[in-house]
């Protein structure tokens, strides 16, 4: 595959890097801000469940108290937008019959015709204890996180991953406590400073022999 025929999607994630620097001056406009927070809504998860809160958080104030739990990163800050990825703390009937509700109420049918995959979801979900339960969520709410990296490398827009911050804080600081979800991880979105050495370093991954097997 030459340079000329690389998929656009290729083009954008050899790009892609955690970003270690934003230019606080550029804002991903509103348009294409809509579109990536559509492209959380549509991840998919585990039978459909979406056991997981987006909150986008864009009060200044708010920003900075999570800049100081997150080892000052600057990223919470000067970042054009910045998202907590929060995973339901546990899973409970209330959360499958709600989902087998909504699922009903869009695709047509009746509770009774998702009898078989409710029942199937319960029994999966009764053979964990609640603290396994949340950390199944979480495994989803990185479904969710590398769904919004790809798609904003699609349309151009710079992120970083942030797992360095303070979960316990962060919880505190939005308000979360009490709620059923707990932050899990954020991401901050926006574009690259000039000044970011990192946006020239080569990425260094393992040769594609050594990491994709066919059988």
């Amino acid at each position: 595959m030459t340079a000329d025929t690389t998929p656009d999607f290729l083009t954008a994630l050899r790009r892609r890097y955690a970003t270690k620097q934003f230019d606080a001056a550029k804002s991903i406009p509103a348009d294409t801000w809509r579109a990536l927070e559509e492209s959380l809504v549509l991840t998919p998860s585990s039978f459909g469940l979406q056991p997981w809160k987006f909150i986008v958080v864009t009060h200044p104030d708010l920003r900075t108290q999570l800049r100081e739990v997150s080892w000052n990163q600057p990223q919470c800050t000067d970042a054009s937008h910045f998202v907590v990825l929060a995973a339901r703390n546990g899973l409970e009937q209330a959360d499958i019959d709600r989902w087998i509700h909504r699922m009903t109420t869009v695709q047509g049918g009746s509770p009774a015709d998702a009898a078989p995959l409710q029942s199937m979801i319960e029994g999966f979900v009764s053979s964990m204890t609640r603290e396994q339960r949340h950390a199944w969520n979480v495994k989803q709410v990185y479904i969710a996180l590398g769904q919004l990296m790809t798609t904003a490398a699609i349309a151009g827009v710079d992120s970083c991953p942030m797992e360095g911050i303070d979960p316990a804080a962060y919880d505190r600081i939005l308000g979360l406590d009490g709620s059923g979800y707990a932050t899990a991880v954020a991401c901050a979105l926006g574009y690259r400073s000039a000044n970011d050495k990192y946006a020239s370093t080569p990425k260094a991954r393992f040769p594609h022999e050594e990491v994709v097997m066919h059988l």
